[in-house]
Order: structure tokens, then C-alpha cells, then sequence
């Protein structure tokens, strides 16, 4: 009978690590109560290891199409108001009234 891979969540994987960073229980413990394999669990605690710098990582690195998004959102919204003001001070003008004398 063949053997099913097991596949574990992101969650899952941060869970078992942060139990072991923190020093509660050690790799041995964590390993019986979880039953996995040691060498596992290490990969896992390298991986997270590795990933970590990313968190504090500058954010201004955002995608260029996003930048577009937000300027061009930002635009819309100013022209919007624009087009708000305009009607207001349209309402609050006098009449021209016309060469034909109306």
C-alpha cells in the first residue's frame, strides 16, 4: 500500500515553528506531539528563518502597475471634485443672458 504525502498549511508550518522558537519544547517534543519527522521540522524553522528579513523589508518597492492604479485613482478623484466645484459655482452665478435677448 503506497504512502500519501502529507501537505500542511502555511499556518500550520508558522505554528510548529514559532512552538519551537519560542523554547517551550524542544525539536524532540514538538516532533512526538505533531508526529513529524526532525528533519522537517528543521526545514521549516530554515525556511521561516530565510523569509523573515522580507517582514521588515522597504515596501516602497511596489509594482509599477500599481503605482499607475493609485495615480491614476488619485487623478479621477481630483477631476471629480473639479466637476463638483464647477457645477456648485454654475448654480450660484448669475445668468449671461444671450446676444439673441433672451
Amino acid at each position: 500500500m503506497p504512502r500519501t504525502r502529507r501537505n500542511f498549511t502555511g499556518d500550520y508550518k508558522a505554528k510548529v515553528v514559532m512552538e519551537l522558537i519560542s523554547g517551550k519544547k524542544s525539536v524532540a517534543e514538538i516532533c512526538r506531539e505533531y508526529n513529524l519527522k526532525p528533519d522537517l521540522v528543521s526545514r521549516w524553522k530554515n525556511q521561516f528563518l530565510a523569509g523573515a528579513a522580507q517582514v521588515f523589508e522597504d515596501t516602497s518597492e511596489i509594482d509599477p502597475q500599481q503605482t499607475r492604479i493609485q495615480e491614476l485613482e488619485r487623478l479621477a478623484g481630483k477631476q471629480s471634485l473639479e466637476i463638483e466645484i464647477l457645477k456648485k459655482a454654475l448654480t450660484l452665478l448669475p445668468r449671461v443672458k444671450g446676444s439673441d435677448g433672451s
